[in-house]
C-alpha cells in the first residue's frame, strides 16, 4: 500500500525549499548606449578615442568602412542632422567620385552613394541615447557626454 507522507505532493512547501531569487537589472544594463561610428585609422577618430577613454566613456565601435552600414540608420541619421552634414566632400574618397556623381546630389543620391562609399560619410558619428554628433569637437563631447562619464 501506498503511504502518502513518504512522498509530498511537488506542491507543498518544505522547509528545504529554496528562497525566491529575483533578479533586477544591474546599473549597467540602465545606462545610456554610446556607439561611434567611423573608419578606425582616421586622424579625427584617433582623437575622439582618447578623449572618450580620457574621461572614462564606455562606447561600443563600428568601423564602416569594415562592416559597412545599412541605408536605414543613414537614413535616420540624415532625419537628425541632414544628409549633407554626414557627407564628407573634403576627402579623397570624394576626390575619386567622378562628376557625374557629384552633381545634382538629393537626399537619395547622397545616402546611396555614403552607403556603397563609408568613407563618404564625416567621421566620427556619435550616438548617444538620443543625441547624434557628427565631427568631433572635445566641447560638444562634453556638452553631450560628461554627465556619462561622470563630469558636470
Amino acid at each position: 500500500m501506498f503511504h502518502h507522507a513518504s512522498h509530498p505532493s511537488p506542491f507543498t512547501h518544505s522547509p528545504f525549499t529554496p528562497p525566491l531569487v529575483v533578479c533586477l537589472p544591474s546599473a549597467d544594463v540602465l545606462t545610456i548606449v554610446t556607439t561611434i561610428y567611423g573608419i578606425k585609422n582616421c586622424d579625427t577618430m584617433k582623437k575622439a578615442f582618447a578623449w572618450l577613454d580620457g574621461h572614462g566613456v564606455r562606447y561600443d565601435f563600428h568601423d564602416y568602412k569594415a562592416t559597412g552600414i545599412d541605408i536605414g540608420r543613414l537614413q535616420k541619421w540624415a532625419k537628425q542632422t541632414g544628409w549633407e552634414v554626414l557627407l564628407n566632400t573634403r576627402g579623397t574618397t570624394w576626390r575619386k567620385l567622378s562628376p557625374t556623381q557629384q552633381t545634382q546630389l538629393d537626399e537619395a543620391k547622397a545616402l546611396k552613394l555614403m552607403s556603397e562609399h563609408p568613407g563618404l560619410i564625416k567621421r566620427p558619428v556619435l550616438e548617444s541615447g538620443d543625441n547624434l554628433l557628427v565631427g568631433f569637437t572635445p566641447e560638444r563631447y562634453a556638452q553631450t557626454l560628461g554627465k556619462q562619464s561622470g563630469e558636470t
